[in-house]
């Protein structure tokens, strides 16, 4: 008897539905799987028969053909387990045939014992199933939470074959599972952390305000000692809140990597990456047989933080920079091409030489001149180009340090950025698809971009004096717009303007 069972696979952080056709004849035993299914996906044959006995059900004696469609699409996984055991229960008579199947779908991985073991990518599959109408999908119970999230669909959580098998002949029903909106509202920063902690750095700390609120890529340069690296922990504390759908694609991406928390249905909070500079491009960039997000692709609407950049390696710098224009990731291999999402705000830190003492008020700075250039020239200009803000942290003087002036807290500054990226939200309402000031096609730069004659004339001064390129030129723009943002203001003023020239000299200074 044939049966057609529903599950789905996997391209990059995108699902697609796979059909799987199970024909169960009275001939000589015999267990084949078509369809272009890896190694993984064969193995599942020894997973089901034994699955199958241990849950009580004497598996068929007879010829089972399994075809999985697309047939011209590798399947990789095993996350069709499930449904190539429900195809050959139900096509064996263990199911009642009354049962519609063209509104379901299985995914899971099956234990030895009959037990559904969870599966990466639930998410996404499940984003792809109800676009293409199905509106009943049975999951591990450990993935349930997680596939709940999407609206509109009836999410099962399956524990072990004889559980299914009750629910679906009617016997003991399976409770769907529910989302709970008000996760969204939770969020996971370490409340240990806060800007009041760090002394001093005013000008750094305004920086990061405005970072944060227009999502622009920053540079810290600065003597060791000058708080880069607390300023950098202490970032997610006053990034803007996440949208239920830049929450999603967060979620799809650590779903895909297997790395999300257990128990955990929704990344609620911006995630921050800060990788060693000991990595390699390809970690950085994502790959592998079965290509996996990389670090760029795991910062998606969050901060990727680099630390000490000149020691990371021009080739892992290098790939940079496509994703920082196109927010995305292009990964090619011979069975074809991967898109992995990464839109991430870019944050660094520096020494401004190689014993982090050049241009120190008291300590000696012991590089040579040739020294120096070497050490900065480790900073393509391409790579400084695409960074928004640059600023110089100076050392801290006695009276700082020991002074009583602790500055503002996060939750205040985290007050005026989700005012700024609320005010800013009014403009791209049009269905632009961005989210915030750095990511503003030229178009939008020139609609939305709209300063008093006083700011032009400051840019094209500066333009001139400071010899910008077009890509600065746009990036001082959008810079300008997010500070206005801040103020609530429609349009750039000339101090708007100043301030955001002030944020991008610093790469002359240097390099």
């Amino acid at each position: 008897m044939l049966s057609t069972i529903y599950s789905a696979g996997i391209n990059g952080v995108d699902g697609y539905i796979v059909t799987v056709e199970c024909d169960v004849r009275d001939k000589l035993a015999a267990f084949d799987v078509v369809g272009l299914p890896d190694a993984a996906v064969k193995e599942a044959k020894e997973r089901i028969h034994t699955a199958i006995d241990n849950s009580g059900i004497n598996f068929p004696d007879a010829a089972i053909v399994i075809n999985m469609a697309p047939a011209d699409t590798k399947k990789s996984g095993t996350a069709f387990d499930l449904a190539m055991l429900v195809g050959i229960l139900r096509s064996s008579g263990y199911i009642n045939q009354s049962v519609p199947f063209d509104k379901k779908c299985f995914l899971g991985e099956l234990s030895l014992s009959g037990n559904v073991r969870s599966v990466r990518g639930v998410l996404c599959m499940v984003l792809a199933l109800k676009e293409k109408g199905i509106r009943e999908i049975y999951v591990p119970a450990a993935n349930a939470r997680e596939a709940s999230v999407v609206s509109d669909v009836e999410i099962y959580g399956v524990e072990n074959v004889r559980q299914l098998l009750n629910h679906l002949n009617g016997k003991k029903p399976i409770e769907p599972i529910r989302f709970d909106p008000e996760m969204l509202k939770q969020t996971r920063n370490d409340v240990r952390l806060d800007f009041s902690d760090v002394k001093g750095q005013a000008r750094a700390k305004r920086a990061m305000e405005i970072a944060a609120a227009g999502g622009h890529n920053l540079l810290l340069i600065g003597p060791p000692g000058t708080g880069k690296s607390m300023l950098a922990k202490r970032l997610p504390t006053i990034l803007p809140d996440m949208s239920f759908d830049e929450a999603v694609e967060v979620t799809k991406v650590y779903s895909i990597a297997g790395m999300l928390p257990d128990g955990v249905s929704l990344i609620t909070s911006r995630p921050i990456r800060s990788p060693h500079h000991t990595m390699s491009s390809a970690a950085l960039a994502g790959g592998g047989m079965v290509p996996v997000p990389g670090e760029i692709s795991l910062a998606h609407n969050g901060v990727l933080f680099l630390d000490e950049l000149p020691e990371f390696t021009r080739s892992v710098t290098e790939v940079l920079r496509q994703p920082l224009e196109d927010g995305a990731i292009t990964i090619t291999r011979a069975n074809g091409k991967i898109r992995f999402p990464s839109s991430f705000m870019l944050l660094c830190a520096m020494n401004p030489c190689k014993c982090g003492y050049r241009g120190h008020p008291t300590h000696q700075c012991t590089c040579k001149a040739e020294d120096v250039k070497r050490y900065l020239s480790r900073i393509s200009g391409p790579l400084l180009d695409r960074i928004d803000i640059q600023v110089e942290m100076p050392s801290l003087t006695k009276t700082e340090i020991s002074g009583m002036d602790t500055g503002e807290r996060s939750e205040v500054i985290r007050e005026r950025v989700n005012k700024a990226r609320e005010f800013s939200a009014e403009r791209f309402r049009d269905g632009c698809g961005v989210y915030s000031n750095a990511k503003m096609l030229p178009s939008q730069i020139r609609k939305y971009c709209v300063m008093e004659p006083d700011a032009e004339k400051l840019l094209s001064d500066a333009f001139e004096r400071i010899g910008l390129s077009a890509r600065g030129y746009d990036r001082i723009l959008k810079v300008a717009r997010t500070i206005a943002d801040l103020d609530q203001s429609e349009k750039i003023s000339a101090l708007h303007m100043g301030e955001a020239i002030q944020l991008r000299t610093l790469d002359r200074n240097y390099m």
